[in-house]
């Protein structure tokens, strides 16, 4: 492209000096026809004119030359300079095109890590899903079972609601709670007294029998629990204090029978826990009476609760096991002393061995001795000399 450029310029310059000869031609011409002249003139003129014309050749072809040689200097000069700034911009572009691969290769390598991150974080997310969808099925199926619950609830209610059904349940709930804490020797349900009367359970101590009866006054209670109003609760109230009285007055009647060794108390058990804090921990008071378990402890009468009545149990039941522990401490003290005897007939008997043993042993050691002075006399008889006189031979005396 540069030579192409230097061709055209070159070209451009002899078009010009081309253009000034034709027209320095034409004015030589135009002063030749303005006056008459002769042939030898005009011949001359000629001469001139061609003179003049390889005069200006020349200088048109030295201008040219030196043109063309400024031209080329200057396009060289060009050339170089661009082939520099070439060489430069390469060089840069060269590494602004490596400082972008390694941005490329930064975000490839930090997308693909975002997307294998993304792609984790999409397993994770469904697989959480898939825990919520299988804990919503699971939450489904645990409502399904709450309403047949509620169903199973309403309908033992109703079934409650019965007198009978209800002394039935506290019944049931009472004995079970006997036989979590109590060995089976230690109580029995549906006692029955002389007059009669039974008692849904009785605790047996070493000190007397612990009446236990279970009373359940739900009816009212519900009714003050429903209440609308200030008025209907408190009337319902005075029902329920009538009937927790009633129940009160009952198993201090029938079951505190000390005739019969019972202690001069009764437990009432009430099974369930808020009937138990309305009855004892709340015990509103009316004006001019008093609370129900100050009436209760009047007549000797103990009100418990499952839990209450649970650490009851536990109680007696250490006792019942120290007891035990008294019973079992008697027996190992009676055969302590029956073994203290027969070691007193064995320590005679050792002593007469030991006795024995030591007789044997001075013996041993006295017929030791005599065997001993035997060897030492054979002895010396048997060195003896002929023509020499034996000594003399003590007896053999027999150890005593």
């Amino acid at each position: 492209m540069e030579y192409s450029s230097h061709g055209e310029l070159t070209m451009s310059i002899e078009a010009i000096l081309l253009v000034v000869l034709i027209a320095a031609v034409g004015i030589l011409v135009v002063r030749m026809m303005r006056g008459p002249q002769t042939s030898a003139a005009s011949g001359e003129s000629m001469i001139l004119v061609q003179q003049q014309l390889d005069s200006l050749r020349g200088e048109v072809q030295n201008s040219l030359r030196s043109t063309t040689d400024s031209v080329s200097a200057a396009l060289r000069t060009t050339q170089e300079s661009m082939m520099q700034s070439l060489i430069v911009t390469s060089q840069q572009m060269g590494q602004q095109l490596a400082t972008v691969n390694n941005q490329l290769q930064s975000v490839t390598s930090q997308l693909q890590t975002n997307t294998g991150q993304m792609g984790s974080r999409l397993d994770n997310a469904a697989k959480v899903i898939q825990d919520v969808q299988k804990q919503l099925g699971e939450l489904g199926k645990a409502t399904e079972e709450i309403k047949e619950m509620g169903k199973n609830v309403s309908d033992l209610q109703d079934l409650l609601r019965a007198p009978k059904m209800r002394g039935g349940l506290g019944e049931l709930l009472l004995e079970d709670l006997l036989r979590q804490v109590l060995p089976v020797t230690a109580f029995k349900t549906q006692y029955k007294f002389k007059s009669g009367e039974k008692v849904d359970a009785i605790i047996q101590t070493a000190g007397g029998i612990v009446p236990v009866d279970s009373k359940f006054p739900l009816e009212n209670f519900r009714k003050m629990m429903e209440a609308k109003t200030d008025q209907d609760r408190n009337a319902a109230a005075r029902l329920f204090r009538t009937d927790v009285k009633k129940h009160v007055d009952d198993i201090a009647k029938k079951y505190i029978v000390p005739d019969e060794g019972t202690f001069d108390f009764a437990l009432m058990y009430i099974p369930a826990e808020n009937i138990y804090y309305e009855t004892i921990i709340k015990d509103d008071k009316f004006e001019g009476e008093d609370g129900l378990y100050a009436y209760a402890a009047a007549k000797h009468v103990v009100p418990v609760s499952p839990n209450s009545f649970y650490a009851h149990l536990r109680v007696i039941a250490l006792g019942l096991k120290g007891l035990q522990v008294e019973a079992s401490a008697k027996e190992i003290i009676s055969n302590l002393s029956r073994l203290g005897g027969e070691l007193k007939k064995f320590r005679d008997h050792f002593d007469t061995l030991d006795t024995h043993l030591t007789n044997a042993k001075n013996t041993y050691d006295r017929a030791d001795k005599q065997l001993a002075s035997f060897e030492d006399k054979l002895g010396s008889v048997q060195q003896v000399q002929p023509g020499q006189k034996p000594p003399q031979l003590d007896a053999f005396k027999e150890p005593q």
